[in-house]
């Protein structure tokens, strides 16, 4: 039994859904005290407890997640025991049930379902688009860099958009086992930049928001008008308002994003992600702040089979150090997180 405290770095999810991703692959049960001891309201909120069931799910018959008192895990709860069950691919569908970000529900089970013997396909329901959680647009374009040297082992296809609070997005996720296992990933350049736009998400809300929105982009970046779009969903997807920039180069692709919320101005979520892609652009380093935490277990599933992945990212958050820690408590591997240049280098070993 892996015993992790929750309260630990972050103190956020993070902990939470990798735990349940590595246990499942390992096959090791675990205990978390202290869930999300860090944040403002602690406990499994609606979210966290959805990648709870789906985990269990992914687990069969066999996987269990009781709270302390052995009772089924619930809203709330700050202590789980998790016992999994053997994986096995399959047609799963996952409802957050709130705007929850359904994004992080495929976090946790992406991992164990790409290490399965068969493939799977998942339809997820509940926010596409969430501040704190990577979007769909993240994942999506991010999806081929996951595989490192091998092919994209998963595609998504967006069904319905889902903005906080009313959520009511879909998305549908095929993953495809790689039969060598995970590649290595190497990311280590950007290459030459080969694309750079702007799509201004909005649904429910008065156009010249986004038009503000972009505004804002444009006279800040010196874009031309066929590098910005204005992208006006049905009015029921809403209300809902995200900003995102995409600058592909020839080894990475970075999406980077702002939304829109009550009594903040289009233009303050404009310089928002003006800020980040500036940020961005003014370094070398191919991998982006979020972007390093995601990368970790793929990494280190890599590692198992003797491949050594690095990266360098312009920075390191202490999400994706706590997120290294998690990953070492489940596999025998070591994370290498060294100063380099004016980013960090991020190496993984078999231990």
């Amino acid at each position: 039994m892996i015993e992790i405290d929750g309260s630990q770095g972050e103190g956020g999810g993070q902990i939470l859904r990798t735990a349940l991703a590595l246990s499942l692959v390992t096959q090791q049960p675990f205990t978390l005290a202290n869930i999300r001891a860090k944040r403002p309201k602690p406990g499994l909120m609606r979210q966290h407890l959805a990648c709870v069931q789906a985990a269990v799910a992914v687990g069969g018959a066999n996987s269990r997640a009781l709270a302390q008192d052995g009772s089924p895990v619930g809203l709330g709860a700050t202590h789980l025991v998790f016992q999994p069950g053997p994986v096995q691919g399959g047609d799963f569908m996952f409802a957050v049930g709130s705007a929850g970000s359904c994004m992080l529900v495929l976090q946790t089970v992406l991992w164990p379902l790409a290490m399965a013997a068969q493939p799977s396909k998942l339809v997820l329901q509940g926010g596409t688009h969430n501040p704190m959680a990577p979007s769909f647009s993240f994942l999506k374009h991010l999806a081929p860099f996951f595989a490192g040297e091998g092919p994209a082992f998963f595609d998504m296809t967006l069904q319905r958009h889902g903005f906080y609070p009313a959520g009511g997005g879909e998305v549908l996720v095929h993953v495809q086992p790689p039969p060598k296992g995970l590649a290595a990933i190497e990311l280590i350049e950007r290459g030459a930049l080969l694309e750079a736009r702007a799509e201004a998400l909005h649904a429910g809300i008065p156009r010249s928001v986004a038009e503000r929105e972009l505004g804002v982009l444009q006279r800040a970046l010196g874009w031309g008008d066929d590098q910005l779009h204005d992208r006006g969903l049905r009015s029921n997807e809403g209300p809902g308002n995200a900003l995102q920039v995409i600058l592909r180069h020839q080894h990475i692709t970075e999406v980077l994003t702002a939304y829109g919320e009550k009594g903040v101005g289009a233009e303050d979520v404009a310089r928002k992600v003006l800020g980040e892609t500036k940020d961005y652009l003014a370094h070398q380093a191919p991998v982006g702040e979020h972007l390093a935490d995601q990368l970790m277990i793929p990494m280190a599933l890599a590692a198992l089979r003797g491949k050594t992945s690095q990266y360098w990212a312009t920075t390191l958050s202490e999400h994706t150090r706590t997120n290294a820690r998690v990953i070492e408590a489940f596999l025998p591997v070591a994370f290498d997180m060294t100063p380099w240049k004016d980013g960090h280098l991020v190496r993984t070993s078999k231990t």
